[in-house]
C-alpha cells in the first residue's frame, strides 16, 4: 500500500475531523491518480461501518457527500451530527450551492461562533450575502478583512463579486485581476471574470479564461503549467460547453459535458446539454427561414411609442399593456372598442399605423390558432397571475438563454410563455438546447410555450 493510501486510511479512521483534516483530506485526494473514485471509495467504506450515523461519523459522512456534489444528502446527514464548527461550516457550504442563502449565511456565522477561522468565514459569509443580495452587508464583512488581507487572493476575489454585484465593473475586473496576479489561474476569479465577458457578449474573452479555468493540471498551449492539481467549476465547464456548441464545435462541448457527468452522474443540466449537443451535429438549420423569422420579430418589437399617436390612444394602449406592434397582432377590434374611453377614432388611429408596416389587428391570431384554441395559460386567479409577472431575473437560465430572451426583450414568464418555438429559435444562438432549457423552466411552473399550427 503506497503512503497516500495508508494516510487516506489513517484519516477516514479518525473519530473527529478538524479544519486542518478537511483541508489535508482533500490534498490527498487530489493527490491521488483519481481522486473521485477514492473519495466514493472512502465514502462507501465508511457508510458500511456506520449503517445509522450519529454525531462525528454522520458530520464526517456530510463532510464526504459534500465533496461528492450530493449537497441535499449532505445536510441531511450532517443535521444527525455533533453540532460543532466542522458540521456548521459544511451545512453553510451545502445551503450557498443550493442557493438557500438565508440558511447558508446563519450556518456561517454559527461556525464562527464555535470556533471556525473568522477570516475563512468572512469570505464565505461575503460571497453568501452578495448572492443573496445584501450588498450592504457583504461590503461590511468584506472589510473586516482589509487592512490584514492584502496579499491573499481569495480576499481580492470576493472583493470584486462584491464590486460586480454592485455594478462597479471597473473596480471588479482590477479585484480579479489582483486575484490572478497573486495566485496564478485563480479558479474562482477566473471564472467571475469569465462569465462577466460571457454575460456582455465577448464570446471570444470568455473562452479564453474558460478554457483557463477548467485546465488540468498539464499546462496548455501557450500557457505556463498550473501550481497544482485542483478542483474545477462545473460552472466554468457547462458555459464553455455552452459557447462551443455555439461556434458549430459539438464535440468540445461534449467533451466539457462529459467532464462534469464523470463527477455528478446526476447533473440534470449537463445531461441535457450532451443529449443536445450530440443531436446537434445531424440538426438541419433553414437559415433562410431564421432570418425571416428574424426579421419579423424585430418588427414586431417595435414599440407603439415609436409612432405618433393621439394621448387618448397612447394612454388607453398603455392601461391595456400593449407595448409592442406584436401586442396589437394579438388583440382585435371589438376587444380594443371593449376598453373605456377607446373609441373609433382611436381605432382608426392604431389602423392607420399598422398598415404603414402592412400589418392589422388580430393578425398573430389568424396566422396562428384561434383565440379559443390557444394554450390555456390561465390569467384570471391572483395565483396565477403572480406566477405570470414572475421576472426571468428570478429564474434560473443559462447565460446564452438569458442573453436571447434579453434580446427579445421576454422580461416575465408571461411574456415568455406568449412565444412560439419558432420565434425563439429564430432569435441569434438561440438554439434546441436553449429551447429545451425554457421548456423545462415553464413546465416547473405549469406553463408552457404558445403553439402554432
Amino acid at each position: 500500500m503506497d503512503n497516500v493510501s495508508t494516510e487516506l486510511e489513517q484519516m477516514m479512521a479518525k473519530e473527529l475531523w478538524s479544519a486542518e483534516d478537511c483541508s489535508r483530506l482533500r490534498q490527498v485526494l487530489l493527490s491521488t491518480s483519481d481522486p473521485i473514485r477514492a473519495l466514493r471509495e472512502s465514502a462507501l467504506a465508511l457508510s458500511a461501518q456506520n449503517p445509522d450515523p450519529s454525531g462525528a461519523a454522520a458530520v464526517k459522512l456530510g463532510i464526504l457527500r459534500y465533496m461528492l456534489f450530493r449537497f441535499a444528502e449532505a445536510l441531511e446527514l450532517l443535521a444527525k451530527g455533533t453540532d460543532n464548527k466542522e458540521r456548521r461550516f459544511y451545512q453553510g457550504l451545502c445551503n450557498k450551492q443550493l442557493h438557500n442563502w438565508a440558511a447558508a449565511i446563519e450556518n456561517f456565522q454559527r461556525a464562527e461562533d464555535r470556533g471556525w477561522d473568522a477570516k475563512q468565514l468572512c469570505l464565505q459569509l461575503a460571497e453568501a450575502q452578495c448572492l443573496a443580495g445584501d450588498l450592504a452587508e457583504a461590503k461590511r464583512t468584506i472589510g473586516r478583512f482589509a487592512k490584514s488581507s492584502q496579499e491573499d487572493p481569495d480576499w481580492y476575489h470576493i472583493a470584486g463579486m462584491v464590486a460586480e454585484m454592485s455594478g462597479d465593473y471597473d473596480e471588479a475586473g482590477d479585484l480579479y485581476e489582483k486575484a490572478r496576479q497573486l495566485q496564478s489561474g485563480h479558479p474562482g476569479a477566473t471564472f467571475r471574470l469569465a462569465y462577466y465577458y460571457d454575460l456582455h457578449g465577448e464570446e471570444d474573452k470568455a473562452m479564453e479564461l474558460y478554457r483557463e479555468c477548467v485546465a488540468r493540471s498539464t499546462p496548455g498551449e501557450g500557457r505556463p503549467p498550473l501550481p497544482e492539481r485542483r478542483p474545477v467549476y462545473s460552472g466554468a465547464l457547462l458555459n464553455l460547453a455552452v459557447l462551443y456548441e455555439d461556434v458549430g464545435r459539438y464535440d468540445d462541448a461534449a467533451r466539457c459535458l462529459r467532464r462534469i457527468l464523470a463527477v455528478d452522474p446526476t447533473h440534470a443540466r449537463a445531461r441535457l446539454f450532451l443529449k443536445d449537443a450530440i443531436a446537434s451535429k445531424t440538426m438541419v438549420f433553414d437559415e433562410d427561414e431564421a432570418k425571416r423569422i428574424a426579421l419579423r420579430n424585430d418588427l414586431l418589437a417595435i414599440p407603439v411609442t415609436d409612432f405618433e399617436l393621439s394621448v387618448r390612444a397612447r394612454n388607453c394602449l398603455k392601461k391595456m399593456n400593449i407595448r409592442t406592434l406584436g401586442d396589437l397582432l394579438n388583440v382585435t377590434e371589438p376587444e380594443l372598442l371593449s376598453y373605456k374611453n377607446f373609441g373609433e377614432t382611436s381605432l382608426a388611429e392604431i389602423k392607420t399605423m399598422l398598415a404603414t408596416k402592412n400589418l392589422r389587428l388580430g393578425q398573430m391570431l389568424e396566422e396562428g390558432m384561434p383565440k379559443a384554441m390557444q394554450p390555456e395559460i390561465p390569467t384570471a386567479s391572483v395565483g396565477n397571475e403572480g406566477v405570470l409577472a414572475t421576472p426571468l431575473s428570478q429564474v434560473e437560465f443559462s447565460v446564452r438563454a438569458r442573453r436571447a430572451l434579453e434580446t427579445l426583450g421576454v422580461a416575465t414568464l408571461g411574456s415568455l410563455a406568449a412565444k412560439t418555438e419558432p420565434e425563439l429559435l429564430a432569435c441569434r444562438n438561440f438554439g434546441q438546447t436553449s429551447l429545451n432549457e425554457v421548456q423545462q423552466r415553464l413546465a416547473e411552473y405549469g406553463l408552457r410555450l404558445r403553439e402554432t399550427q
